[in-house]
């Protein structure tokens, strides 16, 4: 079996601060056993402001928040899924919303830029992603040695058509930052469909609490295995959730319960 683990945060706007968080908190993982190990979204910064985020904008292969991604995944030996991170767009004044892939020798091996950007309006709370971000457009998957890992972040998690392109994976990895008012509504229950339809383990890992901007996150990171049940969970603050990815038990679910075979269109 495979442990993976899932880093839950409360980032602020200083991006040294939010690295050496995450720099302890991948350790945690790692010395838990961990071999695959993510970060949630916006971990580098979750500014004052959306656009606070678009000065921290780095390119591809060159920066401080890259170089620590690289750092830890091959100080640790690990598969580091590096959450997201802003990255230079063609439009000066938005970013990316990137997750990078490193393999335990810190190299980079897979770029997944979100598709769906978030937009809600309920009472005071309002966001609206489109403003500082450049929408992707690519499904992204990788392999890694226990199978087909699948990429997708926060808003993406409502839109089950794009983890049906994935094909089989053995993991799917959702990185968010979702707000306590959508989180507490419908998070849990769009992770265990989303396992549950495809029949495929689901890592999730969350931002969760607090932030000196005044956001509130849900949290609840946690791993749900093929049959839709939450192994682990954290509700808020910093931590990690982690479990094993167990081959057998996922073929066994697909062979008593054949789904994915009988599927139509």
């Amino acid at each position: 079996m495979t442990i993976v683990a899932a880093v839950q945060m409360v980032s602020a706007p200083d991006v040294q601060q939010n690295i050496a968080s995450a720099r302890r908190l991948v350790a945690e993982a790692a010395a838990g056993g961990a071999t695959l190990v993510t970060l949630p979204e916006y971990w580098p910064i979750m500014g004052m402001s959306d656009s606070d985020k678009v000065g921290h904008a780095e390119r591809p292969g060159t920066g401080p928040i890259q170089d620590f991604m690289a750092e830890a995944a091959r100080t640790h030996g690990i598969w580091l899924i590096g959450g997201t991170l802003p990255l230079v767009s063609a439009d000066a004044g938005k970013v990316m919303n990137t997750t990078l892939v490193y393999d335990p020798q810190g190299k980079p091996v897979s770029r997944y830029d979100k598709i769906h950007l978030f937009g809600f309006t309920k009472g005071d709370e309002s966001y609206d992603e489109a403003r500082t971000i450049v929408p992707g457009e690519a499904v992204v998957m990788f392999d890694a040695p226990f199978g087909r890992v699948g990429l997708a972040v926060c808003y993406d998690l409502r839109f089950p058509e794009l983890f049906r392109a994935m094909g089989e994976c053995t993991l799917m990895v959702v990185t968010a930052a979702f707000t306590h008012t959508t989180g507490r509504a419908h998070w849990e229950v769009l992770l265990r469909a989303r396992a549950i339809e495809n029949q495929c383990y689901v890592l999730a890992s969350a931002q969760g609490g607090t932030h000196p901007n005044g956001r509130r996150t849900f949290g609840h990171s946690m791993l749900i295995d093929p049959w839709g049940e939450v192994k682990a969970v954290l509700a808020e603050g910093e931590g990690v959730v982690s479990g094993a990815i167990d081959a057998a038990y996922l073929a066994s679910v697909r062979e008593s319960l054949p789904a994915l075979r009988h599927r139509r269109m």
